[in-house]
């Protein structure tokens, strides 16, 4: 995609109608000052596609390192259940909705936001698959970029965070956990690059903000509403959370396997879980754990068709300074072990084994209401050699989206 067609897409999303807001009284507090903020604009998961639209633009320059497993065995059946996943968030929320469980808006005030959220998600992607004509790593056609599926499993679950979300912050993790699924099916069944997985979030979650303006426009506010009034964010409040980790490792450099081979790997994905306590708004404790699959090439070009699993675990310091009530800025100094299982190469075969860990990362998080926060976060981790007769450390680089459930 060239650089005028990817000027062209950020100057759409950041034209398109934002949140309006009105100043008054409020109990929405920054750093001490109170002030009054009146959405036009429901759900403040709009901020988030900023985020993952850069990241999506940022893993681009990654996607070459899948092109190199085109000839490799293809998954299928991933690609498959992407296709049923990215319908559950809208399954879950009608079939709430049909048993009479309360939410924020009528059946008319729904289907008005959810036919103006799909008109604005098609018309999106189908208009940059038309303009970038990218090609897929199965290379079947040319509709790569962006991916439609995730466009659509996160359009739906951000309708069904809307609605049911004020029950519990369960309820947006399990929804965001099932659209951020669906998109690393798609890359696994070779469909999707990364980077049109995170950019069709991006669009997705977009898409269910302008329709539930355009609903609030047509029919007014929702009675339920009221639910998402601003509520206190305390600047000063213990940022203690558990979330699930979701990340897509970037390529570093290559690795000695012994003294004649070596190999590199291709860009991989990162799920796990994450969470930590915090003594006061700044230090706290905590661990994660995470599962790794990351495609393997050696002698530079070839393919292999076992892909390289990691089990890590690691605890240390967790660290966290508020920027606002609302925003922020985390960082952590992590010890631990990984467990690399066996890997069978054309020219080796590696058994498992493991060591230490030693990792660090940045993280900026924004509270998309009291208990719930999304993180945009990069991780660096210093990873034990794959073998006893290589001697180099595997150096992991993971960028990705954490969505917390604070504490």
């Amino acid at each position: 995609m060239t650089i005028k067609k990817i000027l062209l897409f950020i100057g759409m999303v950041a034209t398109a109608p934002v949140c309006a807001q009105t100043t008054g009284m409020s109990a929405d507090t920054l750093g001490g000052t109170k002030t009054v903020r009146t959405p036009t604009m429901v759900s403040p998961t709009l901020y988030a596609r900023a985020p993952l639209l850069a990241l999506g633009l940022l893993v681009r320059g990654q996607d070459a390192h899948y092109r190199d497993l085109r000839h490799a065995p293809l998954d299928e059946r991933h690609g498959y259940a992407g296709n049923g996943m990215q319908l559950l968030p809208a399954l879950v929320l009608v079939g709430l909705k049909t048993a009479g469980v309360e939410s924020r808006s009528t059946w008319t005030q729904l289907a008005v936001a959810g036919a103006a959220s799909t008109l604005v998600m098609a018309s999106a992607t189908e208009g940059l698959k038309r303009t970038t004509r990218v090609t897929r790593p199965d290379g079947s056609d040319r509709h790569s970029f962006p991916s439609g599926h995730t466009a659509t499993a996160f359009m739906t679950a951000t309708m069904l965070t809307h609605e049911y979300g004020y029950h519990s912050p369960w309820v947006g993790v399990g929804a965001y956990t099932l659209a951020t699924a669906t998109g690393l099916l798609r890359v696994s069944g070779h469909k999707h690059w990364l980077s049109d997985v995170f950019t069709g979030a991006s669009i997705g979650m977009f898409s269910a903000e302008i329709g539930y303006w355009v609903a609030s426009r047509v029919l007014g506010r929702a009675q339920g509403d009221a639910h998402s009034d601003p509520q206190t964010y305390n600047r000063d409040a213990r940022p203690s959370f558990a979330a699930l980790y979701v990340g897509a490792n970037i390529p570093l450099s290559a690795y000695a396997l012994d003294a004649q081979a070596t190999m590199r790997t291709s860009a991989g994905s990162s799920v796990g879980a994450e969470g930590a306590y915090f003594f006061s708004p700044y230090v706290g404790v905590g661990g994660r754990v995470t599962l790794t699959n990351t495609a393997v090439i050696t002698q530079h070009t070839q393919a292999e068709d076992d892909r390289l699993d990691a089990l890590s675990a690691s605890a240390g310091a967790y660290l966290s300074y508020p920027l606002t009530g609302r925003w922020l800025l985390g960082s952590k100094l992590l010890g631990g072990y990984t467990h690399y299982s066996a890997l069978s190469l054309s020219h080796h075969a590696l058994p498992a084994r493991g060591g230490l860990n030693v990792g660090t990362g940045l993280s900026i998080a924004y509270r998309m209401q009291p208990h719930s926060a999304a993180r945009l976060f990069v991780d660096y981790t210093l990873q034990p050699a794959l073998s006893r007769q290589g001697d180099s450390h595997l150096h992991t680089l993971a960028a990705g989206l954490s969505l917390a459930v604070l504490l």
